[in-house]
């Protein structure tokens, strides 16, 4: 906890040293009791700079991405909800979440890692996940149907395009279903996996896993990513913008996950969509893929289009669209 404390202390003072006494003084602890408190970070890769008659103080452009960098920023309520814990790098962390679900893990377990080495998107894509991006995941236990596990992923879009607009101060829309856009372009994707319950026909543990994109990657985007991937920064990023953006996205996830009955979200949801009006390729699983117009989204969070030559609806629960050219009529 004092480590927390001390950490959100230089935090809030980046660049300033503080003196010992004053953060005992402020925190209500031993000078000592500062001193293991900032060993202790530092032994964790913190980098505290430390001078004799000035105190501590945490460089004015570090970028740190740590446990308890993260919760020091988390409402209180937040804090007492959730267990954050990063990795350096980790080949997934929805992965590594449902290796500990299964194992047990208590609701609220939060895994972050600076770096995926085999990250996932849907349908068993690659996701790229460079150095410089933010992938989280976080588990809950919700008591939902499966029919109702879309509204995690809801949720978490609704969430995460607040705690990007937070920080990037720019405008996100959602591209359905799990997609968030700034500038036309891709910043997040949202994996939402969940394994069932077959005896009560409720949901077992669901994992929520968004990737953000804060730079573009030093090399450039690969061929196959180029004119889709976007990033929430064109250049080197606030101070400890990915620790602030954990952080924001689960203060804003967490109260609507305890609220999902009021569904608060939705009205959100359904505003910040990208798709309505534009000309789209479904690629609906098995099945051949169409031209269709979007006409927006229901409250079932089911996309509705209008196929090409078709005066009918199509409600979309699943599959993939792509925004395409109108076809020319001659």
């Amino acid at each position: 906890m004092v480590k927390s404390q001390i950490l959100a202390a230089l935090e809030s003072a980046r660049g300033q040293y503080l003196s010992g006494q004053e953060l005992a003084d402020r925190l209500g602890v031993s000078r000592t009791a500062v001193w293991k408190a900032v060993a202790a970070l530092r032994a964790d890769g913190v980098p505290i700079e430390a001078v004799t008659n000035r105190g501590y103080a945490l460089p004015a452009g570090a970028d740190i991405l740590h446990a308890d960098a993260v919760t020091a920023l988390l409402s209180p309520e937040v804090a007492r909800a959730l267990q954050v814990e990063v990795y350096d790098r980790l080949p997934g962390t929805n992965a590594a979440l449902r290796t500990r679900a299964a194992d047990h893990a208590p609701e609220g377990l939060v895994l972050i890692a600076q770096v995926q080495s085999a990250g996932r998107g849907r349908s068993g894509r690659s996701f790229f996940s460079p150095p410089g991006g933010l992938y989280m995941s976080l588990l809950v236990r919700p008591e939902f149907s499966a029919r109702q596990a879309v509204y995690l992923t809801v949720m978490a879009a609704v969430a995460a395009a607040r705690a990007c607009e937070q920080l990037c101060r720019e405008s996100i829309r959602i591209k359905w279903v799990n997609d968030l856009w700034k500038d036309g372009r891709k910043v997040c994707g949202i994996l939402t996996e969940a394994a069932m319950d077959v005896e009560s026909g409720l949901l077992d543990y669901a994992i929520v896993g968004p990737g953000f994109n804060l730079v573009p990657p030093p090399e450039g985007w690969p061929a196959e990513l180029q004119g889709i991937a976007g990033s929430l920064f064109t250049a080197a990023p606030p101070p400890g913008a990915r620790a602030r953006l954990a952080a924001a996205f689960l203060n804003e996830f967490w109260p609507l996950y305890r609220s999902f009955r009021r569904k608060d979200f939705l009205p959100e949801y359904l505003a910040r969509q990208a798709l309505p009006g534009r000309h789209v390729e479904v690629r609906p699983g098995r099945a051949d893929a169409y031209g269709a117009t979007v006409l927006g989204v229901d409250e079932e969070c089911r996309l509705l289009v209008r196929p090409d030559g078709q005066n009918r609806t199509v409600a979309l629960s699943s599959g993939e669209v792509q925004i395409v050219p109108e076809p020319v009529v001659l």
